[in-house]
């Protein structure tokens, strides 16, 4: 069940009060974990930092057909990604196998549904949400979700990602299939 972690209407109404680190404080944070941050460490300065523009702007980019990962920093125990949707684009339905992921919409409307497995029935449906500009959610083990970007919100969209530690191997799923394949995400997202 992924766990709602903080909504903000208007992520920039109260700067001065909320904002404690930058975006390159958060990434020399990342990058200075030897052990994974514990999700409730990530959520709290994912939902402070103050992103701008000008922060994302090495990692944007759009393409056709899926959606886009681009690296921010990765090590041993946490990584960070910036991934840029399409109206209509999503993820695979997955797990993250043994890592705990926070997830901030920088930008746009993003669409979370959940699922539940069960050996008997394979996978169900559990709900869905919208998450807005500004919001932090969280996914733990074991959860199985499916992220996008719905095809009516005509936008496009930007998300922030931390995972520790980082993806590896993820378990995939289809709805009524008790079948579960492996897929790896590409260690090159930009490439």
């Amino acid at each position: 069940m992924s766990t709602l972690l903080k909504t903000e209407e208007n992520p920039s109404a109260n700067l001065t009060t909320e904002i404690t680190l930058t975006f390159d404080e958060l990434v020399q944070w990342l990058q200075s974990h030897t052990s994974p941050p514990s999700i409730e460490d990530i959520s709290e300065r994912l939902a402070k930092v103050h992103i701008a523009s000008s922060d994302l702007e090495p990692f944007l980019g759009f393409k056709e057909g899926n959606y886009w990962r681009h690296r921010v920093c990765r090590n041993e125990s946490v990584e960070m990604l910036i991934i840029c949707w399409r109206p209509g684009q999503k993820t695979p339905i997955h797990d993250h196998n043994g890592s705990h992921g926070v997830v901030r919409v920088q930008e746009g409307l993003m669409w979370e549904t959940m699922f539940t497995y069960n050996d008997e029935q394979g996978l169900c449906y559990k709900s869905g949400r919208e998450c807005p500009t500004g919001e932090v959610t969280g996914a733990a083990e074991p959860d199985i979700h499916q992220l996008g970007n719905p095809d009516v919100s005509g936008q496009d969209l930007i998300t922030v990602h931390i995972y520790a530690p980082p993806l590896g191997v993820l378990k995939t799923y289809k709805v009524g299939s008790a079948n579960v394949d492996l897929y790896t995400p590409n260690d090159f997202p930009t490439d």
